[in-house]
């Protein structure tokens, strides 16, 4: 009986060169069960995506701790640099550009400064903006102090619009959904989907793929979606605990035959994500990564599943090309992107 030692393994190496390591590489994360099989990507400059929801900009104030406050027992941060993204609903539409396919946000900013800066920052992004200035209304901000890459504090600057200017998105909603094949309803509970039964309605009725990231414990108003891709903590919520796989299952089934969804798509983070269909469940782990910080991971998941559904992918190979854009954005800090090159990479 022969053997490999490790020169052995060095030798071969050496003579099969990238190719051999790349196929052992392979058959360790087939072994671990996690495959390394990435579903062919169709062109998707002509895919057309259109992003619904509480529009965001998301602050960040970074810099240096190295003393206590003596006024009270908090860390003083001297702060050296800072970044402004787009977040929430544009942040969705950001990952969505970020991908190749062409981009539309609709939603609501204040007329003020920071509602000027998320224009500005999609304008950058190659998104075509369809916002609502409202005088009356603050445009919603996170702030997130940083320090040694830890993140110390989030301030939130947020009041929801008014009634008025909601009416005036829905009209512009009905408008716009001819020019866009998907639609992604991202909903964060700030108020600017007053009329998100009404926009799943009339987007299936018009025959778009519509997903829908949702918020809060009731789900009611998400009936009719194609889409629905609620985290573990949202689920929750919404069905209960669950103590087994079985059980899961039957919860979000249930679920999804309640809310007459095509889909509901779990994210479990660090455990990947659980699709669930008629007569059909599919489990994807987790790309195996250094998570460095989840915020914004879910806004990703959903932009590339929708391009993904757009450019006319199966459910299983949008879904586990979703799944690694989400395993690469934890791996970055803050609101981030993916991009295909990332997606395609070994």
């Amino acid at each position: 009986m022969s053997s490999i030692v490790p020169g052995g393994v060095f030798a071969l190496l050496l003579r099969g060169g990238r190719n051999v390591l790349r196929n052992i590489i392979s058959c360790l994360h087939t072994l671990a069960g996690t495959s390394t099989v990435i579903p062919t990507i169709p062109l998707l400059e002509k895919v057309r995506i259109l992003t619904v929801g509480d529009v965001m900009l998301d602050r960040y104030w970074f810099g240096d701790v190295s003393r206590i406050s003596p006024e009270a027992p908090v860390p003083v941060i001297r702060v050296e640099r800072n970044e402004e993204r787009p977040g929430g609903a544009a942040n969705v539409a950001r990952n969505v550009s970020a991908l190749g396919a062409h981009s539309g946000l609709l939603g609501v900013v204040g007329q003020d400064e920071p509602g000027d800066r998320v224009l500005k920052i999609l304008g950058k992004s190659g998104i075509a903006p369809f916002l609502h200035r409202d005088a009356d209304y603050a445009t919603i901000v996170k702030l997130r102090v940083i320090a040694r890459q830890q993140q110390l504090l989030r301030i939130d600057f947020e009041s929801p619009p008014s009634r008025d200017v909601l009416e005036n998105v829905m009209s512009q909603y009905h408008a716009l959904l001819g020019e866009y094949n998907v639609v992604v309803l991202s909903d964060y509970a700030k108020g600017a989907m007053l009329h998100i039964a009404d926009m799943i309605k009339a987007g299936r009725k018009a025959g778009k793929i519509v997903l829908v990231d949702p918020k809060g414990d009731d789900f009611s108003r998400y009936v009719g979606a194609t889409v629905l891709t609620p985290n573990k903590n949202e689920l929750r919520q919404v069905v209960g605990s669950w103590f087994s796989e079985e059980q899961l299952a039957e919860k979000a089934q249930n679920l999804r035959k309640t809310l007459k969804l095509d889909y509901l798509l779990l994210t479990r983070s660090e455990e990947g994500v659980s699709l669930y269909g008629k007569d059909t469940h599919t489990r994807i782990p987790a790309v195996t990564r250094e998570i460095f910080d989840v915020s914004g991971a879910g806004d990703t998941v959903i932009a590339t599943l929708a391009v993904m559904m757009g450019a006319g992918l199966d459910m299983t190979a949008a879904v586990t090309l979703a799944n690694r854009a989400g395993g690469i954005v934890v791996g970055k800090l803050g609101a981030a992107t993916a991009t295909l090159d990332e997606l395609t990479a070994e």
